[in-house]
């Protein structure tokens, strides 16, 4: 009796050395290796934004959507957005990121919140997304009819290392204005809409998809103002930022009577460039696929096009897009 359970015993930690051996390391179903012998990995967390903005909407139907089909593990992380995603990315706490084309290419070439930092190269592509309009935001009864007119306000200009205060700089710079000629509040969505309820600041940069949540909130209970940023400033601007280009908020978003004149940025999702080519493939390919079920979680999804999400990129398509867009006629 005791030396059968002395075999037992034996057997058992001969078992656990052999799969010790061959690498016991946790993965998904299916794991694969493919990106310089990177094993597909089983958590999953996907960097977003603001809870009230469509970055952390669509991240969350990511998630469930990549653990429902694929079996991950998959979380979604609310952030300061962009700037501090793109350095989520680059030291590994995050795998999947929304982030700004702006801030992207600012990271890139090592410029504005990366010039100390320096270049960030090993970027990655998954998808072009959605645009992502400037919304300049204001009550009626503040009389704020152009960006000009922000002189001497009290402005909400983004949370701090968000892709929205970047924009909120180069807006106000291609207008002539700089921080020294407002009284800027570092605030994020919900912060801004929440001192624009309590007349502590009188317009706000809610740079985001359409509709924004927070600002369809303010105006249940105040008569909301979209600032138009002209034609012809966003051309100027595009000059020195390509990234802008001309846009219109429709009628009726937020109960406005006539389309916004404004600017906009595309969106992209970033994946980190040691996830293995198998993986970012099938991560894309479970993206496009249940496009139908990130329509119905926010209305931004429905401007997102396969032909068009592998083209025209500030940073390089990871291997694995790649493979999913050429296989799917996207790319030749």
């Amino acid at each position: 009796m005791i030396r059968n359970k002395m075999l037992a015993i034996l057997t058992s930690a001969l078992l656990v050395l052999t799969v010790t051996a061959c690498g016991g390391q946790s993965a998904a179903p299916g794991a694969a290796s493919g990106n310089g012998g990177a094993t597909e990995q089983n958590f999953l967390t996907i960097a977003t934004g603001g809870s009230s903005g469509p970055y952390y909407t669509l991240g969350g139907a990511m998630a469930k959507i990549y653990k429902d089909k694929l079996g991950y593990n998959a979380s979604v992380q609310s952030t300061g957005a962009s700037v501090e995603n793109i350095n989520l990315i680059k030291t590994k706490k995050a795998d999947v990121a929304f982030v700004m084309s702006d801030v992207t290419t600012f990271a890139y070439a090592g410029q504005e919140n990366f010039k100390e930092g320096g270049a960030i190269k090993d970027l990655r592509t998954l998808a072009g997304l959605y645009l992502n309009y400037v919304q300049i935001v204001t009550l009626k009864d503040r009389n704020i009819k152009s960006v000009a007119d922000l002189k001497g306000k009290r402005v909400g200009v983004g949370a701090p290392n968000s892709g929205v205060e970047v924009n909120a700089r180069m807006v106000l710079a291609g207008h002539g204005i700089t921080y020294d000629d407002i009284k800027a509040d570092f605030l994020s969505y919900a912060e801004a809409i929440e001192q624009l309820k309590n007349n502590t600041i009188d317009a706000a940069f809610v740079t985001s998809g359409l509709p924004n949540s927070a600002v369809i909130d303010l105006g249940t209970t105040k008569d909301v103002e979209i600032v138009p940023i002209q034609k012809a400033d966003v051309d100027k601007m595009a000059q020195q930022y390509p990234f802008f280009v001309s846009a219109e908020i429709p009628a009726g978003v937020y109960k406005n009577n006539q389309p916004v004149q404004t600017a906009a940025i595309r969106n992209i999702l970033l994946v980190r460039s040691d996830l293995s080519e198998e993986q970012v493939y099938k991560l894309t390919k479970t993206f496009f696929e249940e496009m139908e079920t990130l329509k119905s979680a926010h209305s931004a999804a429905k401007e997102v096009d396969v032909k068009e999400a592998g083209k025209n990129l500030v940073v390089p398509l990871h291997p694995g897009a790649e493979k999913y867009y050429k296989e799917v006629g996207a790319l030749n």
